[in-house]
This record gives structure tokens, C-alpha cells and sequence, in this order.
């Protein structure tokens, strides 16, 4: 991989906007439920006027959206005026750096990086759109594709939701488990009696689990031939308890998406059985902060799939850098494409709603190719903060 490009950045203007659209049918975890559909997204105006777009990770706590928009606001926007940077990478170290105590002193390191990620998104966005190129592109990519998946699948009648994806074009899904084994194998058993094995399935217990009981469980996921079990255990779990279940569990194991910081990922790459690393870029690190991360994924032989479950603007820019980083030592990573309703996904999504045979194409549009008219058509989920 290239090293990062650089552009000199004046930021003139930093917005955060937050949005929530109502949902019908709210989407579980094991740990908590959505019962709407927040976003935070941020706005950056440099002095040329050129205007780039992010999103911040703000699926939890239901009160995070408006705290983390005035993180931006408050913290974040003091520190990028009137200054001069080298493109985006000075600027998310100095962010970094600048709010590191504070982030230690307000027991808050996880939003402020949250805070932060999302800046960079868009500062990335706006380089692109300056450079005339879309983002992918700008970043070194070769092709526009990329492999997806349908996601967030709910134990509630999942192969309706399979089937209901599988004809929109999708051939890989990823299952909610942890609620309870009885459900969790009951589902699987359906699915596979359903779709047989021509579709790829993954599941994700969300941190359900403790030693004991992934120990037990893990090793009954084998029959049904799955591309990986996601965070069976907690993120912040000792080393040796993912050496020891991995030593009983034949499916692959994955996580990232709650791992913050570059020696934390190393950690893993190093020693861990986690084959599949998942950096949610909205959430932890931006693009700058998890180019580094991915290149030691991919140097590791391990698979890149970004982890994202939120509004468009942080999915296409998941997708742009997919792209970009390409395939390394055979291993294709995939996109993670949220399967339950949501507007502020859909109406930004562009191309990405259009899935082939598992498969979607970036634009040639400038930057992260947003739709012209994005803010009009989800100006109504629009909320005070």
C-alpha cells in the first residue's frame, strides 16, 4: 500500500449535524436494542470552499448522537480553525494528541475518538473532492469494486430476511446470536436447512458470551460451516481466553470493531487467533488512523473486513477504502451492509444499493460520490442538539 496522500488544509467551517429516522421493528443485540436510527454527520468547509462529509459512531448509548455532535462543536472545531495543515493525517494526529488528556481526565477516550474519526472521514471526503477524483482512487485504489454482505440479520425470522436480501442480489449474511442457544441453533439449522451452503453465513454474538459458555457453544457452530463467529467473547477479555477457546472452536474467530488504537490492533495481529480484523473506521481512527492498522492486517496473511452499521456516509467511505487497499495474500475482505431498514442509510448509499451477485461498484464521482441531493431527502429526520 501507498503511503497516505497529502493536500494543505484550511478549515474554515466545522458542522455537526444529527439526525434520527423511526424505525418499525427496532434492531437487537445481545447487549441493547435501536429503536431508532441515529447519525452524526459532520460538515467541513475549507477556505477555497470545497466541502468534504463524515460520520461519527453513534449507534450506543440511545442519548450518544447529540453528545458526540457537540464533541465536535466544542472540542473538535476550536482546534481545526484558523490553522494550517498538511492534509488529513497532521490533522487527526494533532487532534489526537491535542485532546489525549482530556479524553483520559473525562473518562471519555472512546467518544472523543469517535469525535475524531468522523472529522477525518470528511476531511478525506474534501481532498478528494479538490482533487477531482473519487475517493477510492485518490487513495491508491485499482477497481471500484467490492465484495458485500447483508448484516445485522435479527433472530426474529431470519431467513425471511435472507431470502428478502438474497433476491436483492446478496450472497453472504451475517446472523445475531447470544440471546439464547436454543433460538441461536434453531436459526442456523433453519437457515442452512433453507439455503443450504451455496450462501456464505457468519454470525455475531456481540460480546454475549463468558469463557465457559463460549467454550460450549463454539464448538457446535462447526456443522454449519460458517466464515466466522464474531466477538463470542468481550473485546477487552485477556489474550489467553481467545487462545483458549480458539483451541475448541473450529470456525474462524473475528473482532475490531471495539479495539481502539494502533497497539492495540498490533496486539492482536501478534499474538491473537482473530483471523478476521474488523476497524470500524466511523468509530475508531478514520482513514488515517486504520491505514496503518490495515496494512498490518494484511501483511499478517489476516483478512480486512470493515466493520459498519450506520448511516450512508460512513458506509460509503468503508466501501471507498475497501476498494483502495485491493486484495492482499488472496484474502478479499467485504463490506459490511447493514440489512434492516434505514433511511439515512439508503437515501446516501447510492451504488452501493445496487448489489450483484455479492458485489457493488463505487462511482467515478468526486470524493465519497454522495448524492446531489442527500441533505433535502433526510432533511425531515433532522434533530435539535
Amino acid at each position: 500500500m501507498k503511503p497516505l496522500p497529502q493536500s494543505v488544509l484550511n478549515i474554515a467551517k466545522v458542522e455537526a449535524f444529527v439526525y434520527r429516522a423511526p424505525i418499525a421493528v427496532p434492531v437487537r443485540t445481545s447487549f441493547g436494542v435501536m429503536h431508532d436510527r441515529p447519525a452524526v454527520f459532520v460538515r467541513l468547509t475549507d477556505t477555497d470552499g470545497a466541502v468534504g462529509w463524515g460520520e461519527v459512531w453513534c449507534n450506543f448509548p440511545a442519548c450518544g448522537a447529540e453528545h458526540r455532535a457537540r464533541l465536535v462543536e466544542t472540542v473538535l472545531r476550536p482546534l481545526m480553525l484558523e490553522r494550517s495543515f498538511t492534509g488529513p493525517a497532521d490533522v487527526y494526529a494533532q487532534l489526537s494528541q491535542r485532546t489525549a488528556v482530556l479524553a483520559i481526565q473525562s473518562g471519555e477516550p472512546g467518544p472523543i475518538a469517535q469525535a475524531i474519526a468522523g472529522v477525518d472521514l470528511a476531511l478525506w471526503d474534501l481532498c478528494a473532492r479538490k482533487a477531482e477524483q473519487p475517493l477510492w482512487r485518490y487513495l491508491g485504489g485499482q477497481s471500484a469494486a467490492v465484495k458485500v454482505y447483508a448484516s445485522g440479520i435479527n433472530p426474529d425470522r431470519p431467513a425471511d430476511t435472507i431470502a428478502a436480501c438474497q433476491a436483492q442480489g446478496y450472497t453472504a449474511f451475517k446472523l445475531k446470536i447470544g440471546f439464547n442457544p436454543d433460538t441461536d441453533f434453531a436459526n442456523l439449522s433453519n437457515i442452512r436447512k433453507q439455503f443450504g451452503h451455496g450462501i456464505a453465513l457468519m454470525v455475531d454474538a456481540n460480546q454475549a458470551w463468558n469463557l465457559q459458555q463460549a467454550c460450549a457453544i463454539a464448538p457446535q457452530l462447526a456443522q454449519f460451516s460458517l466464515g466466522w463467529l464474531e466477538e463470542p467473547l468481550r473485546a477487552d477479555r485477556p489474550l489467553g481466553e481467545w487462545q483458549t477457546l480458539a483451541k475448541v472452536c473450529a470456525t474462524p474467530l473475528a473482532a475490531g470493531e471495539n479495539i481502539m488504537g494502533e497497539a492495540q490492533f498490533q496486539a492482536v495481529l501478534d499474538d491473537s487467533p482473530v483471523s478476521v480484523i474488523q476497524p470500524d473506521i466511523a468509530k475508531w481512527g478514520g482513514i488515517s488512523g486504520c491505514w496503518p492498522v490495515i496494512q498490518a492486517i494484511q501483511a499478517k496473511g489476516k483478512q480486512y473486513c470493515p466493520h459498519y452499521l450506520g448511516a450512508g456516509v460512513g458506509l460509503l467511505a468503508s466501501a471507498h477504502l475497501l476498494a483502495a487497499v485491493g486484495v492482499a495474500h488472496g484474502k478479499v475482505g467485504m463490506l459490511e451492509v447493514d440489512a434492516n431498514p434505514n433511511p439515512l442509510r439508503s437515501a446516501l448509499a447510492g451504488s452501493l444499493s445496487n448489489i450483484v451477485n455479492g458485489g457493488a461498484q463505487l462511482t467515478e464521482h468526486d470524493g465519497l460520490g454522495l448524492p446531489i441531493d442527500f441533505e433535502e431527502a433526510i432533511a425531515q429526520y433532522r434533530v435539535p442538539h
